[in-house]
């Protein structure tokens, strides 16, 4: 008799495990969702900036990304979204799409597609635009500039995201992220601009 007990009640201790995951499973995704859809609200509901541009090839307007550059959480978020979408495009000198893409055409087309910004094609044009920031104030969106002594110019470019990071496409890894504290990447800073 005992042991039927012993065992009811380790199938009573088992089920009641299993409804705690459960809980949590569901509360874990109501989260989620929660933060999805504020997200996407403050997205529709973010400011402008820059002007408005439009893909000539299919007459459609860059607005359901477009948030203020200004506002770093949404920034960082876009950008690692837009990171995701180009993590498999190799570099190639004068690519502009996603079957190849340079440095200056990766944050041409980011600054078009996520701030609604236009920014010159090449690297060294891309370098006047905006204001100089001191590398101590760099912050999120910030174009960073590097003299790297390869390709036609010897420049490079990418777009500051946070914590010394920051996305561009790469000669060896494609679109990644890089630390701009890293020995290569510090001894090779230029300068960085804010639009």
């Amino acid at each position: 008799m005992s042991a039927f007990y012993v065992g009811y009640f380790i199938g009573y201790v088992n089920n009641k495990m299993e409804c705690k995951k459960i809980k949590k499973t569901i509360i874990g995704k109501s989260r989620f969702l929660f933060i999805i859809g504020t997200s996407i609200l403050l997205a529709a509901c973010a400011n402008q900036t820059g002007e408005k541009v439009s893909n000539k090839t299919t007459n459609k307007i860059f607005a359901i990304h477009q948030t203020s550059i200004s506002d770093p959480i949404m920034t960082i978020a876009h950008l690692s979204e837009h990171q995701r979408e180009w993590k498999n495009t190799r570099y190639r000198l004068g690519g502009n799409s996603k079957r190849g893409v340079d440095c200056s055409a990766f944050t041409q087309i980011t600054y078009r597609d996520l701030f609604g910004i236009k920014l010159p094609r090449t690297t060294v044009e891309q370098a006047k635009a905006g204001n100089k920031v001191d590398r101590k104030d760099i912050r999120t969106g910030d174009l960073v500039f590097f003299n790297t002594g390869r390709g036609p110019n010897g420049k490079h470019v990418g777009v500051y995201v946070k914590n010394g990071q920051f996305l561009h496409a790469s000669t060896k890894g494609g679109v990644i992220y890089s630390d701009i504290n890293s020995p290569y990447w510090s001894k090779a800073f230029w300068q960085a601009r804010r639009l």
